[in-house]
């Protein structure tokens, strides 16, 4: 295998691909060439404008974790990051106060935005970033389309009785702490796939769903026209990783946004979410973690490969044994 292709999101698919990538280095993926080259497909319904700068979460948290910029303990955001433009801007009373921009990570959204505003579409944008940072692997954004995820939550000083907001201010303001009534996709019927999408996807020897949230950054690529049809049509094996370990997810919010979608939390559940390609859905083999064994044999009932093996991305070599199993996994079926 010479091209392997992930439709990642931000925290959980980033960690992945750095397992993914020492796997590759490391020679431990069976059948995978040493040299073998990783396009990342990155989730952008989470972007955002805050203070007038585009920000775009997954991709700058793939960029960041692969070029070694990250900060290890929150996950996201610089290293060694500092906070004054936040501070200044918070004594002025300039809202969002609650979404914060730090010092280092500031200078990637004002070149982002200079580039957007001179005409450049995402994707070369991104690519002018990725320069600097040399992830490792080809960084696209899944459309250059404004694409933005807003939740509904009840609100009963409302006259609808909900209020609407950005993903974002659900996630870091609220912290995800109230039911998510529905979700609202604005503008990802209409958009189109980047620049490279769907050959990235149709060109490969192996597509990887890694253990992203399966609603909100999976399930919006999925979303974007043509790409679920080009996982259907594409000769490579579609893999996938369970992100629900023992009934709820490992970090994140998955629970909360597969119970506004109706969909069970469970690796099961997501498995089946997905579907197997063999009955119209989009994976040819699904991994959950030993704590979810018994669920493997539902899964394999409904057309998927599937086996229980650790899930828990604790370090770089647990890791690249995840993405071993994944590439195990459907070998058979290519």
């Amino acid at each position: 295998m010479q091209k392997i292709t992930v439709l990642s999101g931000g925290m959980g698919g980033a960690k992945f691909l750095q397992g993914l990538l020492h796997g590759i280095a490391s020679g431990t993926l069976p059948g995978v060439a040493s040299d073998a080259e990783v396009t990342v497909v990155a989730n952008t319904a989470d972007d955002i404008w805050v203070h007038g700068l585009k920000v775009c979460p997954d991709l700058d948290t793939v960029m960041y974790t692969l070029g070694d910029g990250i900060d290890p303990e929150r996950g996201w955001g610089r290293r060694e990051e500092t906070w004054s433009a936040k501070d200044e801007l918070a004594a002025y009373g300039v809202e969002p106060t609650w979404f914060g921009l730090g010092d280092r990570d500031l200078a990637t959204h004002l070149v982002r935005t200079q580039m957007l505003d001179a005409g450049y579409p995402l994707s070369d944008v991104t690519a002018a970033l990725c320069r600097r940072w040399q992830p490792g692997v080809r960084l696209l954004p899944m459309t250059d389309d404004r694409v933005e995820t807003h939740v509904a939550v009840a609100d009963p000083d409302s006259p609808s009785g909900r209020r609407v907001m950005h993903f974002q201010e659900y996630w870091i303001r609220l912290r995800a702490s109230v039911p998510a009534e529905t979700l609202v996709f604005v503008g990802l019927d209409d958009a189109t796939p980047g620049p490279g999408v769907i050959d990235a996807i149709t060109d490969a020897d192996l597509v990887v769903l890694p253990p992203s949230n399966p609603v909100v950054s999976v399930g919006t690529i999925l979303g974007v026209p043509r790409v679920r049809e080009a996982l259907a049509a594409t000769r490579a094996p579609v893999v996938g990783l369970s992100p629900i370990v023992g009934g709820t997810h490992v970090r994140g919010m998955a629970e909360q946004m597969l119970t506004a979608i109706g969909v069970e939390v469970s690796a099961a559940g997501v498995g089946l979410h997905y579907g197997a390609r063999s009955a119209g859905g989009v994976l040819d083999g699904w991994l959950v973690d030993e704590a979810d064994a018994e669920q493997v044999g539902r899964l394999a009932d409904a057309g998927l490969a599937c086996v229980a093996v650790p899930l828990m991305m604790t370090s770089p070599d647990a890791t690249a044994a995840m993405a071993a199993a994944a590439v195990s996994l459907v070998t058979p079926v290519r």
